[in-house]
Order: structure tokens, then sequence, then C-alpha cells
């Protein structure tokens, strides 16, 4: 007889011990990935502010792919968190095949787009010319990965809702340190290989990506729970594609608003000129860097929610979005805390931006010091409590109205019409995840969003 994956709520150290195996291997993966994002942009740095600019831009296209990836591995793990919370493995393996279908579509899609026309997408984001000869070099070479990416994303979405999570974090961790590791290697031309520079940030990150799948492929032949299994992928299973996609309207529907919406941001600051585009390329780093364990707390709640709804565990749900929220935001306030006492340094340590591009960094982190509290916030309420009872529209309606109705025409108005400073405009694009906050408070308290909706067929 399996056991179950519910947690008693009178046993507070089993909640929080279940809580932290979770957000803790994810946000050393997800540290890890930051890190080496980062260290593109800091050994292209050396070479010239054009390559750490013409990269920042480029890598928007993954941001856009990856954003796809997100929201729909949000159907898949949520549904395979309400599953495995009634205990039900098969219906886990049919999400997981649906979903893996859904996702090599979209990474073939992309890697057409960046295979074909590499610089016509450059040139969304940037009119500078050397920019996009320099990212055009970087999209034909990476956009293999995406078709590789398309086949670990669901995978390690269901490997962390069948109780591996740590062995879905190590997937991903071996990859983004080879990943480093290459960067080394092929920008400089180190060992004796050639000196590729924007190329060889691209090539090291194919290499990565498919050692990834390479190891989900070998985690399915041998595990028991949770396999890839080559029937299901060849069949229909009904009942299963109908609950995906009804989820996934929303979910995809969130994640387009959201991402496209995000993507804008880089086009508009992309506009206001190189120093800028430096400046906000490197704050996002370290931005990303500093909610890597409030992002794993926000991943503990969609699974730790999900599986107490799937169980019909109701009024447990409720006591633990509460507990995952204060966790939350306890570590939003000491992460934001340590990013605005460290920003001098950091942006003292940007030494290849010129004077101008040094002072945006500087204030555009001391922004990001009070940011992370809301985008905690955010990602405990609609990622966490909200997806785990598949309640996708709400965020699918918040970005909406939030980012396309407001913060983005507005946004376009104060940069190119009335022309305020760069840092006012940047402060202005990144209040979106601060200004949603009472919204979906007053949704949560509701509770339109506990529901068990594998029940429903």
């Amino acid at each position: 007889m399996m056991r179950s994956t519910t947690i008693d709520p009178s046993d507070h150290k089993a909640f929080y011990r279940t809580v932290f195996t979770i957000a803790i291997p994810v946000a050393l993966q997800s540290l890890l990935t930051q890190l080496v994002e980062a260290s593109d942009s800091l050994m292209l740095s050396v070479l010239s502010q054009d390559a750490l600019s013409a990269i920042s831009l480029a890598t928007q296209v993954h941001f856009v792919l990856n954003i796809l990836f997100v929201f729909l591995n949000v159907v898949t793990s949520s549904m395979s968190a309400q599953y495995r919370g009634k205990e039900d493995i098969l219906s886990v393996e049919k999400t997981l095949a649906f979903a893996e279908k859904l996702s090599l579509s979209i990474g073939f899609v992309f890697f057409l787009a960046a295979f074909s026309m590499p610089g016509v997408l450059m040139k969304v984001f940037t009119n500078e010319t050397v920019l996009i000869e320099l990212g055009r070099q970087y999209l034909r070479i990476v956009s293999f990965s995406y078709l590789f990416m398309g086949l670990s994303s669901s995978y390690l979405s269901v490997m962390k809702n069948t109780d591996r999570v740590a062995k879905s974090s190590a997937f991903s961790s071996t990859a983004v340190v080879l990943n480093l590791i290459g960067n080394a290697l092929l920008i400089y031309g180190l060992l004796g290989l050639p000196a590729m520079e924007i190329r060889g940030a691209a090539l090291a990150t194919v290499i990565a990506r498919g050692v990834e799948a390479g190891l989900c492929l070998l985690e399915s032949h041998r595990t028991k729970i949770g396999k890839l299994r080559l029937s299901l992928l060849l069949t229909d299973d009904k009942p299963i594609r109908i609950r995906f996609l009804s989820l996934l309207k929303g979910s995809l529907g969130n994640g387009i608003v959201w991402g496209f919406g995000t993507a804008m941001f880089s086009v508009i600051i992309g506009h206001l000129g190189s120093d800028a585009v430096a400046a906000n390329s490197l704050a996002n780093i370290v931005r990303r860097l500093i909610l890597c364990l409030s992002m794993g707390v926000g991943n503990s709640a969609q699974i730790i929610i999900g599986r107490e709804l799937g169980a019909d565990h109701f009024d447990t749900a409720k006591v633990y979005v509460k507990r995952l929220f204060h966790t939350g935001l306890s570590i939003a306030a000491v992460s934001g805390a340590i990013l605005f006492a460290l920003t001098p340094t950091i942006s003292s340590l940007a030494g290849t931006l010129s004077e101008t591009a040094r002072m945006y960094l500087r204030y555009m982190l001391y922004f990001n010091s009070f940011y992370v509290v809301g985008k905690t916030a955010n990602s405990v309420f609609i990622h966490g409590c909200f997806y785990a009872g598949g309640d996708m529209r709400f965020g699918f309606i918040c970005d909406l109205i939030n980012l396309w109705c407001f913060i983005l025409p507005v946004g376009a108005l104060l940069a190119f019409v009335f022309r305020v400073p760069v840092l006012a405009v940047y402060c202005f694009l990144n209040l979106d995840e601060i200004v949603k906050i009472p919204a979906e408070y007053i949704h949560y308290r509701k509770f339109k969003w506990l529901r068990n909706f594998t029940v429903v067929e």
C-alpha cells in the first residue's frame, strides 16, 4: 500500500521539513541556473559592453519560451499534485504523457523561429546594428537547446510531484554546472579549444540541455513511479486531455500575458540606450538570485496544497497557505535587507559598465530590495494556492488588466512621449508585482480556489 502523501496539520516540524525539503533543492537549482546566466553575462562583459547587451536581449527569446514551459508545467504540476494526493499514479503518468506532447511541440516551433530568422527576432528588441548581429549569432546556435528543453521540462516537473525533488534538482544542477564549465572553455577558447565568444555561450547551453534531457530519459527508464511511457504517448486519454486543456487555457493565457508583457519591459528599456540595457540586464540577474528561496517556497506551496486538495483536506489546505505565506514573507524581508545592504558593493564590482550604467544599476537594485516582497506574496498566493486548486483564470485576468491596460501603456508614454528619466521608467514598469497584491488577497479570502478538480469529469 502506498504511503499517504499528506501531512498531519498538528505536526509543525513535519510541515516545515516538507516545505524546505522541496524549497531548498528547488532554490539551489534556481540559484545555479541564475549563476550560469550570470556567468554568460559576466564572461561576455569582459569582451565588451555590446556583447553583454546583445546576450541580454537575445535571451529574451529563451525567456518567452521558458515562460510558456513554466505555465504549461503549472498545469502539469497541479494535476500531478492532486492525483498524487489521491494516490492515483496512473493518472500522474497520463498527465506527464500529454504534457510532453505539448512541450515538445512548443520547443520545435521556437527552434524553427530562432534558427531560421534570428535577425528578425533581434530587431524586435533593439534597433542597434551591432547588437542585432551579435544576437543573431547566438540565437542560431542556441535554438537547438529549445528541442531538449521541450523533452525535459515536463518530466522534471512530474519528478518533483513523485517524491524526487532532490533528484530533479540534481539533474538540472548538473546541466547548469556543465553550462558554466562550457562557457569558460568555449567563450575564451581554453584548453586548446577555439575562442567562440558569444557563439561559445550558445553552444555550451546546447550541450548542457542535451545532457539534462538524456538524464531525464535514463531516469524514466529506471523508475517505477512517474515513467514516461511510449504507450501513453501514442494514445489519447480523453478525460486527462479535457481536464489538462481546460486548466491550460487560463494558465497559458496567464503565461502569454505575463511573459510577453515582461518581454515588453525589455523592449522599452532596450530603446532607452545601451547604458539602460546593460544595467537592467545585471539588475535582473541579481534580482533572480535573491528571489531563489522565495520562489522555492512558492513551488512548495503548489505541491503541498495540491496534495491536500487532492485528498479533500480543505481545512488543512487553508491552514497551510497561511503558514506558507508567513514563511515566504519572512524570507523575502531578509532577502530584501541583504540586497539593500549589498547594493553599493555589487554596483562597484560592475567595473566594465560606464559610470551612467553603474548609477542606473545601483538605484535599480535599491528598488528591487522592496520588489522582492511583492513577488514573494504573488508566488505563494497565485502560483501556490490558486494554481494548486486549478484556478488559473485569476492570474490571467489580473495580469491582463494590470500589465496591458495600465503598466505597459503608461510606461511607454513615460519613456517615449514624456521622456522621463530612465530610472523613473524602470521603477514604474516594475510596480506590476506590487499593485496586484490587494486584489489577490481579496480573491484568496473568497476561497473559490479551494477545490479538488480531479473529481470533475
